[in-house]
C-alpha cells in the first residue's frame, strides 16, 4: 500500500471541562502527536459557537509551537474577512518564527454567515475581501514595503519589518468541498483539504491534480514553492479495544459535538448542517469511522483507495470524549493502525 502523510485537525469544541482543562489536555494531545510522528496539527478558526474554543487559533498554536519538537502547527484557516491583513502578515511571522519554520497556513473565507456576521461582514462579500487579503498577506511577507490599492484595502509604501522564517513565506492550505472553489485551488497549488464523503471528495481530487498539472509551472501563481502539495481528507476517528467500547464512546461524543457543530446555525432556524452531519449521514458515509483497530484499518484503506488523496488528518478528541480516551484512541492508533499506511511512525505515545 502506498504510503501517507498522517495529521490531526482540532475544532477544540467546547465539550464539558472547564477552558483551562481543555487547553491543557489538547496540547498533551498534542505532545503525543509530536512523539507518534504525525506530520502536523491543524486547528479551525471559529466564533461564538460551542464548537470552537480557539477563536484565535494563533494563541494556541503558539502555546503549542513551545511544547513540541518537529509537527507542523497551523490554522486551518485564519478566516481572512475578520482580520486586518497588515496585522494578520505580523501575525502569521510571529508565529513562523515562534515555531522555527513549522507554520502551515490555512486560510479561509468562512462558511458561517452568522459568524461572519457578527463582525459586521456581508457573506456575500466574502470571497472578494478573502481575494484581497491573500493578495496583502502575499506581499507583505515577500517585499520590503507594501503597496496596495483595492476595494476593501488600500496601502501606501507601509514598511514590512517582519518576515517569515519560511521563504518565501509558510505553505498555504485551503479547506473546502465546494467543486467551484477546486480550480482557484488547484490553479495556485493550495495543499487542499476535505470533509465530505469518499466518492465526492475524488471528484475533487481528480480536478486539482488535472488543474494543478496545468498550471504547476506558472511563474505568477501562489504557492509555487511547493512542489509536492498534500490533498487530505479530515475525518473524525475513535479507536478502541472492542466494538461495543467503540460505538458507545462514539455514539455519546458526536451527540455532543453535533450539538455544538449545530448550534449558532438552530439559533437562526437553519438547518442546512443537520443532514450533513447527523449520526447516521457521518456513519453512513463514513465521515466518522470508529472500531477496534483492525475495523477501523478497513475503514482507512477503504477511504484512501476511493479518495484518491495522500494525507489523512485525524481527529482524535471531540465531543464528550474523556481525555484518557482520546489517548487511548491515539495510542491504539499509532501502534496498531499506522504502520500500515506509514513505516516511519514512532510508537512511543504513554
Amino acid at each position: 500500500m502506498d504510503q501517507i502523510a498522517l495529521g490531526l485537525f482540532d475544532w477544540i469544541d467546547r465539550g464539558q471541562r472547564p477552558l483551562n482543562q481543555l487547553y491543557e489536555e489538547r496540547l498533551q494531545l498534542i505532545e503525543a502527536a509530536d512523539s507518534a510522528g504525525f506530520y502536523a496539527y491543524h486547528l479551525a478558526e471559529h466564533h461564538a459557537t460551542p464548537l470552537g474554543m480557539a477563536p484565535s487559533p494563533a494563541l494556541f498554536l503558539a502555546a503549542a509551537a513551545q511544547r513540541t519538537q518537529k509537527i507542523r502547527l497551523g490554522p486551518l484557516g485564519y478566516l481572512l474577512p475578520l482580520y486586518s491583513p497588515l496585522r494578520l502578515i505580523e501575525e502569521v511571522c510571529m508565529l513562523d518564527n515562534l515555531s522555527n519554520g513549522r507554520l502551515d497556513l490555512g486560510v479561509a473565507r468562512g462558511v458561517s454567515p452568522y459568524e461572519l456576521g457578527f463582525s459586521g461582514i456581508d457573506h456575500n462579500n466574502a470571497r472578494a475581501i478573502f481575494d484581497e487579503s491573500v493578495a496583502v498577506i502575499v506581499q507583505g511577507m515577500t517585499q520590503s514595503r507594501l503597496n496596495f490599492q483595492g476595494e476593501y484595502y488600500n496601502f501606501n509604501n507601509v514598511p514590512m519589518e517582519m518576515e517569515p522564517y519560511q521563504k518565501p513565506y509558510p505553505p498555504l492550505w485551503y479547506p473546502t468541498d465546494n467543486p467551484n472553489s477546486i480550480p482557484y485551488v488547484a490553479r495556485n497549488g493550495y495543499n487542499l483539504v476535505s470533509l465530505a464523503p469518499a466518492a465526492r471528495i475524488r471528484e475533487n481530487v481528480d480536478l486539482y491534480w488535472n488543474l494543478w498539472e496545468e498550471h504547476r509551472s506558472n511563474p505568477d501563481r501562489l504557492n509555487g514553492h511547493v512542489t509536492e502539495p498534500k490533498v487530505g481528507v479530515m475525518r473524525r476517528i475513535l479507536v478502541a479495544e472492542t466494538e461495543n467500547e467503540a460505538e458507545t464512546v462514539a455514539r455519546a461524543a458526536h451527540q455532543d459535538w453535533f450539538h455544538s457543530l449545530t448550534k449558532l446555525w438552530h439559533e437562526y432556524d437553519d438547518h442546512f448542517p443537520d443532514g450533513l452531519f447527523n449520526w447516521d449521514s457521518s456513519t453512513q458515509t463514513e465521515t466518522l469511522m470508529y472500531g477496534s483497530p483492525s475495523r477501523v484499518k478497513e475503514q482507512i484503506a477503504r477511504l484512501l483507495e476511493v479518495s484518491g488523496c495522500n494525507y489523512l488528518i485525524c481527529v482524535f478528541a471531540w465531543g464528550t470524549m474523556s481525555h484518557e480516551q482520546s489517548l487511548n484512541s491515539l495510542r491504539l492508533f499509532v501502534d496498531e493502525v499506522m504502520p500500515d499506511f506509514q513505516d516511519n511512525a514512532q510508537a512511543t505515545t504513554q
